[in-house]
């Protein structure tokens, strides 16, 4: 897990603008072929959260999930970890409206658009619709954020507005929300309630 850090550090080292000798070293001693392209840290939460249940063990089977801080890195990524750079396959999880940035990032890399899985909207909607409303906000309720639920329902910018709309403004309001529900909404799924994308992502790996 240590390495698999560290190789995520120098991956965004490189990909920032630093050399690449490190991480080169750190994915041939992990035996690195695949590269997940995430765009933030919630992401990462929830696709590390899904492989845990699914029993996967996704570093022994050299793929690394990278999380690159927003979408408007992707190209950099790209070429830093696709045929470019360390000539790894590469697949990615994103938002519908940030597709398109993977595609032109994935193409300029030379790697295939088609491993790029869109959300409806977003993660957070994927989860929130397969969950459910009810079974969303009694975990709101469990995780002890009631008091801050209710005092954000009653903001004027969120009267009359669909409650799945309100559930994702809510998880984005604080620093680190959004992260720890994307690990407790994963964590809550039922059988048969996995979104699609990610359920293809995973049967892509």
């Amino acid at each position: 897990m240590a390495e698999t850090s560290a190789f995520r550090e120098a991956v965004g080292g490189w990909a920032n603008g630093g050399p690449g000798e490190r991480a080169r070293e750190l994915a041939g001693r992990l035996g690195v072929r695949t590269a997940v392209l995430l765009e933030g840290l919630s992401d990462l939460a929830a696709v590390e959260t899904l492989a845990a249940r699914q029993g996967r063990d996704l570093a022994a089977e050299g793929v690394c999930v990278v999380q690159m801080a927003g979408a408007m890195n992707v190209g950099r990524y790209a070429l830093t970890l696709g045929p470019p750079g360390l000539g790894l396959r590469l697949t990615g999880l994103c938002d519908i409206r940030e597709r398109p940035f993977y595609e032109r990032g994935f193409g300029r890399a030379g790697a295939p658009a088609d491993t790029v899985f869109a959300c409806s909207d977003d993660l957070e909607d994927e989860l929130v619709r397969a969950l459910g409303t009810a079974r969303v906000e009694e975990l709101v309720h469990a995780e002890g954020d009631d008091r801050a639920w209710q005092t954000f329902l009653r903001q004027p910018a969120q009267l009359g507005r669909p409650r799945p709309q309100q559930l994702r403004r809510f998880l984005g309001t604080k620093k680190g929300r959004k992260i720890r529900y994307g690990h407790l909404l994963v964590e809550a799924l039922g059988p048969g309630q996995v979104p699609a994308p990610l359920t293809h992502l995973f049967a892509s790996l």
